[in-house]
């Protein structure tokens, strides 16, 4: 069903092969297209990302794509509305709104005095 093809790598230019094995498990993984990068290429890459890498030769610890508000992988419109609540600075007495719903006994801080905290 597949063959072997060669592909020139988009970093360093060389080619590389992307076997009938290869493209029967990106298939099962439902990768749609071939690698752009000859796999040295692709570790350099993931272990200079932000991500700190991941998979099985990385160091883990980063996301595996953009996830929807379910937790699927596939995003599916527009980011819900955030809900904002009313409180009153800790610090300063200002009325603000906040991006989460305060509970009794704890502070909270309006922009500039949540700055200033911060420092």
């Amino acid at each position: 069903m597949y063959e072997d093809m060669m592909i020139e790598c988009l970093d360093c230019g060389q080619e590389f092969a992307h076997s009938a094995q290869d493209q029967e498990r990106y298939a099962e993984r439902g990768f749609e297209h071939p690698p752009k990068r000859c796999r040295d290429c692709r570790e350099k890459r993931k272990a200079n990302s932000p991500q700190g890498g991941g998979g099985p030769r990385g160091g883990g610890g980063g996301r595996s794509g953009p996830r929807n508000f379910d937790g699927n992988r596939n995003f599916d419109g527009p980011r819900p509305e955030r809900e904002f609540h009313e409180a009153v600075c800790s610090d300063c007495g200002q009325t603000t709104t906040v991006p989460f719903k305060p509970k009794p006994g704890r502070p909270v801080f309006c922009r500039d005095c949540y700055r200033a905290q911060a420092r």
